[in-house]
């Protein structure tokens, strides 16, 4: 059976269960559930339209199937929202998250001194994470950290890289005025 809305809001399914000619009078369908989705849920989601690519009829009945407590309407409504989502963060309205797992996140989050930690030490660039660097300065130009970070150097965050393009003008206006007086950098690398 296929599952749309019509112009009145009603499935199909539930317009021709309460039409009179039918002579079936059958409850209307219960409202969309208000319950947020899980982790869990999401996952089975994903899966879902993976297993069942756009172009399969009633993809979203089949996609509810795998959902317990779940319609199709709800499938179709948190595709959309997730779409929606997708399209915002892919057009730059929405800074991605540097990471979707809440433990890892928890754990990287600033620490209070007063807590007796020390302060977090960052971890030095890597040579190919330099010439990504490189490579986004190239592509994106000075001050564009943002994009450099997202699609060139996917290791690090904006600040990050704002923090190593500073480090690396530094040191490239410090060698064109003292000669190679300094010991070697990762910053000495200036070709991709």
């Amino acid at each position: 059976m296929a599952f749309y809305y019509g112009v009145s809001g009603q499935s199909s399914s539930a317009a021709a269960w309460a039409s009179p000619a039918a002579g079936m009078v059958q409850p209307p369908p219960p409202p969309p559930s208000s319950m947020p989705w899980s982790k869990a849920e999401d996952k089975v989601f994903e899966s879902a339209l993976v297993a069942f690519p756009e172009q399969m009829p009633n993809r979203w009945a089949l996609v509810a199937s795998r959902l317990p407590g779940r319609t199709p309407q709800e499938a179709w409504d948190h595709y959309q929202a997730l779409v929606a989502d997708v399209d915002l963060i892919e057009r730059g309205m929405v800074d991605a998250p540097g990471s979707w797992d809440d433990e890892a996140a928890g754990a990287g989050g600033r620490r209070t001194r007063g807590g007796g930690e020390d302060r977090r030490r960052g971890v030095p660039w890597t040579e190919e994470e330099h010439r990504l660097f490189l490579e986004g300065l190239e592509k994106y130009g000075r001050g564009d950290w943002r994009n450099i970070s997202r699609w060139s150097v996917k290791t690090r965050t904006p600040t990050q890289v704002a923090s190593h393009a500073q480090k690396y003008f530094i040191r490239q206006a410090s060698v064109a005025t003292r000669g190679d007086t300094k010991r070697k950098s990762i910053h000495d690398i200036t070709t991709p």
